[in-house]
């Protein structure tokens, strides 16, 4: 096992006490009866390693064994193609630049800091030699600035997840860059970016992102509802939608999502104070427009074309200009959305008018056991 002092002080410092020499006297295999002589342990077969690894070991002790000999890293480098970072609370940025070229074949890296560590440098090494990189968590990263944008758009153009949470000092030009080159992106957590979440960021993305699935633009207070519309009508598969805190927008936005993105299945618009009935009534309304196309399955239910479509999550929390009639046809047509505590996806915290909204399971107890079986949100 790995001591405590490599887990937790800087483990560039513990690995020239881990290095093996490969002369190390060899020693026999036995397999069907021919005999295998193991050099060292940079002879030690690369998928036995790697099964060793991910048995015993987690993304720490990757790291450590990558320092041992030069076939380690060279089969880990290979071998590991996903790897988290968000253990390291000192010396992140400089573990990631040291490491960033033995691990060439990254598609997954967490990079998510609990106090702010990471630089531009490092976000560079990883753009410089993870190319076939799809999924990146940077949340957090209060250090960063466009460099780290520029440099993710030249060398990780295969990204499909990005996750810049709280990155506030990026900008809408750094932005509209990225995603003009990152095209596969389906999902993008942008919450708390304020100065890099524009209208004219949202409509790059909605020109740029077509298969985008997943967006939240939490506390991007200056998002509109010009913006909004352009991502409904260039992004038609988005299946999330955060605008908690995006305080400009109005009815405008939730009539072009409930028109455009057929496939919506969570709506955030927390503290969204514009909102109205109108909104409501035109969710509901498209969700009967949809269930126009219901077929029968073999049990003789009505089901859905596709199963997956509808609201299973709404928090309209402290939308306080709504009122119950509204919610109630919202909850009506959606039977994904609950106010009963067992699964409560429609949040209506803040709104002491719609105390009155209730789902099926609430006058319906019985029922509640059975839908617990049925599919979860997206």
């Amino acid at each position: 096992m790995v001591s405590a002092h490599l887990m937790n002080g800087n483990l560039d410092n513990s690995f020239s006490g881990l290095m093996v020499s490969g002369d190390c006297e060899g020693g026999q295999a036995h397999n069907g009866g021919i005999n295998t002589t193991l050099l060292g342990w940079k002879d030690l077969p690369m998928e036995l390693l790697l099964r060793i690894i991910s048995v015993a070991g987690d993304d720490r002790m990757v790291i450590v064994a990558s320092g041992v000999c030069t076939g380690w890293r060279d089969a880990l480098g290979w071998g590991v193609g996903s790897l988290s970072f968000s253990w390291c609370q000192d010396h992140m940025n400089e573990l990631v630049m040291s490491l960033a070229h033995k691990f060439t074949k990254l598609q997954v890296l967490s990079l998510r800091q609990i106090k702010p560590q990471l630089e531009d440098n490092a976000v560079e090494a990883v753009a410089n030699n993870c190319h076939d990189l799809r999924e990146l968590d940077l949340s957090r990263s209060f250090r960063l600035s466009d460099r780290s944008l520029y440099a993710l758009a030249h060398g990780c153009l295969h990204l499909t997840r990005l996750n810049i949470s709280g990155c506030s000092n990026f900008s809408d030009i750094a932005l509209i860059y990225l995603t003009s080159q990152c095209r596969n992106l389906k999902c993008l957590n942008l919450c708390g970016c304020v100065r890099a979440v524009s209208d004219r960021a949202l409509q790059a993305i909605a020109r740029n992102c077509g298969q985008l699935q997943s967006l939240n633009l939490g506390w991007c207070d200056t998002v509109t509802d010009r913006g909004v519309t352009c991502l409904a009508s260039g992004c038609p598969e988005l299946r999330a939608v955060d605008l908690c805190g995006c305080v400009l927008i109005t009815d405008e936005s939730v009539v072009a999502l409930a028109n455009g993105c057929t496939h919506l299945r969570s709506l955030g618009l927390y503290y969204c104070q514009n909102i109205t009935d109108r909104a409501m009534y035109s969710l509901a309304a498209n969700s009967r427009i949809r269930s126009k196309g219901m077929s029968w399955d073999t049990t003789g239910s009505r089901r859905s074309r596709d199963d997956k479509d509808g609201l299973a999550n709404l928090n309209i929390s402290q939308c306080t200009a709504l009122t119950p009639p509204a919610v109630q046809a919202v909850c009506d047509s959606f039977p994904a959305l609950h106010t009963c505590p067992e699964r409560h996806s429609l949040i209506i915290s803040g709104c002491l008018s719609l105390t009155a909204v209730h789902c099926a399971c609430a006058l319906h107890p019985h029922r509640s056991g059975r839908a617990m079986l049925s599919n979860h949100a997206y």
